[in-house]
């Protein structure tokens, strides 16, 4: 195992069986979130198994900030057991005869002493276990077990967190309850994520790069801002498809139970947060909530107009037209109908107006 000064996750993996190949290269960043998005068999989970030594990748690399775990040129594998990582299944996989404090004491007890980075103490406050600690895993809710399960992989004191569609088991309500735990852990962990998932909230939400994936090959890589938003890439097509903006609290007008917010393209208002002014929000707006004007308007209903620039347009379902803007930095995403689009005679360059009729806070 070798070390060097290197703040990145170096990935070069190549898998062939008799119906799928691997071919995956990427350098991420060595912090905060990354995410490995696609269908259902483009190899997410393969690239997770690799990265953690469970599945060789003849000729492979993988380097996590400067350690090589594998380097196949050197003849170079480091042995799962010996790779600094934690691993976040979809299910949690408790010693169901222990409790939530031995289970995450067990991973704790792998790691000497001296070698340990995030204290049992900081696992569990990270992930709300406090009051837990003496209940068994039967006695758990689906979300509760996962989140046992993320605190004994960051008992380990991982180079690296990898996370295989963690919230795919959950319902809607435990969804919920646990992504603010997920984000608690993109804020205040100096570790790199590794975040599987084919949901695209989840990864709008957590998400700072992201990798696209399709029948094993890297389709795109990149910020997950200016993914979502491309309009040569399928994420930014369908209903589905939306930005994200990155805003700053400035105020609160409790009569209206309104926030506002600014970012590089003006001022947004939003439902009441709890967000104190100069702190950040994730807010999210989908591609069909946006409308587009010419000029101004007034005497309307709609509270967050924004001056925009269209960057490019490109067909979308039948009769609809996806137009991506700049809005003063930050990338937007309007879906009108065609008939729409010729009539404003919609161009590259235009100067438009964006009205924005509904926003989803991430965050």
């Amino acid at each position: 195992m070798s070390a060097a000064c290197d703040d990145a996750v170096r990935l070069r993996l190549h898998l062939r069986y008799a119906d799928f190949a691997l071919d995956v290269q990427a350098d991420l960043p060595g912090r905060r979130v990354s995410a490995l998005f696609g269908p259902s068999g483009s190899g997410k989970t393969t690239c997770l198994r690799a990265i953690a030594g469970l599945q060789r990748a003849p000729g492979g690399y993988v380097q996590v900030n400067g350690e090589v775990w594998q380097d196949d040129a050197r003849g170079l594998f480091v042995p799962t057991h010996l790779r600094s990582l934690g691993y976040v299944f979809q299910e949690a996989s408790l010693f169901a005869h222990l409790t939530v404090a031995q289970n995450i004491a067990y991973g704790l007890a792998r790691v000497p002493p001296r070698q340990r980075r995030v204290s049992l103490t900081q696992a569990v406050e990270l992930l709300g276990l406090a009051h837990l600690m003496q209940r068994r895993p039967a006695t758990l809710s689906g979300g509760e077990r996962q989140r046992v399960g993320m605190a004994r992989a960051l008992a380990t004191s991982p180079r690296i967190l990898l996370m295989d569609e963690p919230l795919a088991a959950l319902d809607a309500g435990r969804k919920a309850e646990i992504l603010p735990y997920l984000e608690r852990l993109h804020g205040e962990l100096d570790i790199p994520m590794l975040y599987v998932s084919h949901a695209p909230d989840e990864v709008a939400r957590l998400a700072d790069y992201l990798v696209l994936l399709d029948a094993g090959k890297v389709v795109a890589s990149g910020a997950t801002f200016d993914l979502m938003t491309r309009l040569d890439l399928p994420l930014a097509h369908g209903d589905a498809a939306g930005a994200v903006i990155t805003a700053t609290v400035e105020r609160h007008e409790a009569d209206y139970h309104l926030t506002l917010a600014h970012f590089g393209g003006g001022q947004l208002c939003v439902p009441r947060q709890a967000t104190a002014p100069g702190q950040t929000l994730r807010i999210r707006i989908q591609a069909r909530d946006v409308s587009l004007t010419l000029e101004r308007q007034s005497g309307t209903s709609v509270l967050n107009i924004l001056p925009a620039r269209i960057v490019a347009l490109a067909d979308d379902s039948p009769g609809q037209v996806m137009v991506r803007l700049d809005a003063g930095g930050s990338p937007l995403l309007a879906r009108i109908t065609r008939k729409s689009a010729e009539g404003l005679a919609l161009a590259v360059g235009q100067p438009v107006f964006a009205q924005v009729k509904g926003v989803a806070i991430l965050g």
